[in-house]
């Protein structure tokens, strides 16, 4: 009776409507985790608040936390970082999950450039810079006879604030709807330059963008299939779109005061269609994309000048009507034919079609004079594309051997290469000894050829015949490295490093960058002592050492000059938490040092030599935390930056006659900020099982 019963039983189908699980985790109830501290920074630096907020001397309160609300249908998660400083951070979700979410961020995002630096020029606008009441301008900074007692401080910094707007709905079981929208704001000081003829001056301009964008679509997906169709806009908004300002150096009738155009207001659109396919023959994925965009600027445009003493023609057109339009796709298909081979291609295809109005303009040589040439504007265009075959042979478990071949063209318009063709080999071994040592080394070699170097264009646009630039011209570089990776099975150590060189040639660059050497080497070292403390060591080294020839007779080379830059990096670390789980503590230092030395050789003058540009950073942080119960603990963070700079190019407002700096001063500070905080958790503890 059991055997004739057997086929019904299985051919059954099971009703598991009223099934529960036993021994399910149930994340149910609210549970957080609130800090609230105070850190005292020693010193003003204004580096050391990029990013942080910490830029001036004194105490600053600070709140950081996070929860989770999780019901029978809805789960709430929030963060929040940093809430008493610049650098705060907020972040919230909230959804059903498996049916939809929501969620919305708030960031802000400080960087701080300079604060030793000083101005003459007042902002009486946004976009309007003023001298002094009373200033007298001179021919020379020497001269300026009321610079000293005019200069006042100006910071160099910025300030940006992110706002995160998104959503996503599970249509289906196949179909997910999402959008999401941010907005980007950053106003504050930066840096421009501008000036007449021979002389110029360093102006603190205050920015204000916004940038709006836009990512939605809908994304189908299976266990095969999967495919994404999108939109994505982009769009700038600049509220100052032009700078003008008033020179303090003597100048030519009606120039005394000058004017700029900023970045102009511009957008972007684009739509994208994706997708993926799995097949099971020969284990395939095949991917693709394809994208169309148009990016715009119809920003009005500035007269020829403002200087009311010079005769100029009226502009061809009010506004630029700049168009681009961008055409994107890409195919990618990887197999397994074999049990021992992969294979991959990968094709890329990019163009740029710059559909701008062209038209005949004149110019206005700094507000000066006109310069009598008629000149039309240059709408630059492009396609490129890379072609991408490579493969893995593995003769054992212990000796895998891969190759690829690339294969890069672009072809541009109003330049001086109209064709360029890239060609890139390269092989592979990776060999295992021993089940604790992977060996890797690779090598290859890569040449960039070009159809011809039209000369015409580069006279045409005021440049040496003879100049070759870096990424048009001729180029053949010859590259190796090898990584070893140590990893004992039964030994706390791990032990890995890699060493890198490259060789560049512009052998056909008679002037302009000839060649470049490139040294990289890493080592890593960790070391798990016990259960509880663990220790790192890190050693990062770089070397760089170009050469390039120019010309002070704009013809052949007279002057060579060879650069040596040099990077080091170590760093140490150690994580502490002993078995009962109540104290801990992670410490780590830095330290980079960079220098780069310029020696010279010129038919003219002889050899001579720059001074060298140095620079060193030193950071080292503390953090702990003790538990006094379950729920409450106490916090301690201490932080130490040290950066030294050496730079010759920074001078002060007097150092250059015809050159009015803003004085900014080489980085020099050593900064201390010390923090302590309670930490409290709220809610339920332990993660609830299903009854």
């Amino acid at each position: 009776p059991l055997v004739v019963l057997a086929p019904a039983i299985s051919y059954a189908q099971v009703d598991t409507s009223d099934w529960e699980c036993e021994s399910c985790p149930f994340d149910q109830g609210y549970r957080a985790e609130i800090e609230v501290g105070a850190t005292n920074v020693r010193d003003d630096a204004a580096r050391f608040g990029n990013y942080t907020g910490y830029d001036e001397k004194g105490t600053y309160a600070n709140v950081d936390g996070q929860g989770r609300y999780s019901g029978e249908k809805y789960l709430v998660d929030y963060t929040i970082e940093d809430l008493g400083l610049d650098s705060r951070v907020f972040e919230m979700s909230v959804g059903a999950p498996g049916q939809f979410e929501v969620d919305f961020g708030y960031r802000e995002l400080p960087f701080r450039r300079f604060d030793t630096t000083s101005t003459i020029f007042n902002s009486s606008a946004g976009d309007t810079l003023t001298l002094p009441a009373g200033w007298v301008p001179a021919s020379t900074t020497d001269q300026m006879t009321q610079l000293s007692s005019s200069l006042r401080p100006e910071t160099i910094g910025t300030d940006r604030q992110v706002i995160d707007l998104g959503a996503d709905w599970n249509a289906s079981d196949d179909f997910l709807l999402f959008a999401d929208f941010r907005r980007q704001t950053k106003d504050g000081i930066d840096i421009s330059s501008g000036g007449s003829y021979t002389q110029a001056s360093f102006l603190p301009r205050w920015i204000d963008y916004e940038t709006d964008q836009v990512d939605a679509g809908v994304h189908y997906n299976t266990k095969t299939v999967s495919l994404t169709l999108a939109y994505y806009g982009s769009f700038f908004t600049n509220n100052n779109s032009s700078l003008t300002w008033e020179t303090p150096f003597l100048t030519a009738p009606g120039g005394t005061s000058l004017r700029m155009a900023t970045e102009p207001d511009n957008d972007f659109s684009q739509v994208s269609l994706s997708g993926k396919y799995r097949a099971q023959t020969w284990d395939t994925v095949v991917a693709f994309l394809i994208a169309s965009g148009r990016g715009k600027q119809n920003q009005a445009l500035l007269p020829y000048t403002i200087n009311p003493d010079l005769p100029v023609e009226p502009l061809p057109f009010q506004t630029l009507d700049g168009k681009v339009d961008t055409l994107n796709y890409s195919f990618t298909v990887t197999s397994q034919p074999f049990d021992k081979t992969r294979v991959k291609f990968s094709y890329r295809y990019d163009e740029r079609d710059n559909a701008t109005p062209i038209s005949d303009w004149s110019r206005v040589v700094v507000d000066a004079f006109p310069s009598g040439d008629i000149e039309k504007n240059v709408p630059y265009s492009f396609e490129r594309s890379h072609l991408t075959l490579s493969g893995e042979y593995a003769f054992s478990r212990n000796l895998i051997v891969s190759a690829g071949y690339e294969r890069k063209e672009v072809n541009r318009d109003y330049q001086e290469v109209a064709e360029q063709v890239t060609d890139r080999g390269w092989g592979q071994v990776r060999w295992r000894p021993a089940a604790w040592l992977d060996i890797r080394a690779k090598g290859g070699a890569e040449q960039r050829g070009i159809d011809r170097y039209n000369e015409t264009v580069a006279e045409s646009l005021g440049q040496n015949p003879l100049m070759r630039k870096y990424n048009l011209a001729y180029r053949y570089r010859e590259f190796g490295e090898i990584a070893a990776y140590v990893t004992p099975l039964e030994s706390p150590l791990s032990f890995s490093a890699t060493v890198l060189f490259a060789d560049d040639d512009y052998k056909e660059s008679l002037v302009g960058l000839n060649g470049s050497e490139e040294m990289r080497a890493t080592a890593d070292l960790s070391w798990a002592v016990s259960e509880s403390p663990a220790l790192y060591v890190v050693y990062g080294y770089d070397r760089v050492d170009p050469h390039q020839t120019g010309s002070e007779q704009f013809g052949w080379w007279d002057w060579s000059a060879f650069h040596e830059d040099r990077f080091d990096h170590v760093g140490f670390g150690m994580s502490w938490r002993p078995a009962d789980g109540k104290f801990d503590v992670d410490f780590s230092y830095n330290r980079a040092d960079g220098s780069t030395g310029i020696s010279l050789d010129s038919l003219s003058g002889g050899p001579s030599t720059l001074p060298d540009l140095e620079s060193t950073l030193d950071t080292a942080r503390i953090e702990a935390s003790y538990s006094f119960t379950d729920r409450l603990a106490g916090t301690f963070d201490l932080r130490y930056e040290r950066f030294e700079l050496k730079d010759w190019a920074m001078v002060s407002q007097t150092t250059l006659p015809l050159i009015l700096t803003l004085g900014a001063e080489p980085y020099d500070y050593d900064v201390y900020a010390i923090g302590i905080g309670i930490r409290y958790r709220f809610g339920v503890e332990e993660i609830s099982l299903a009854e």
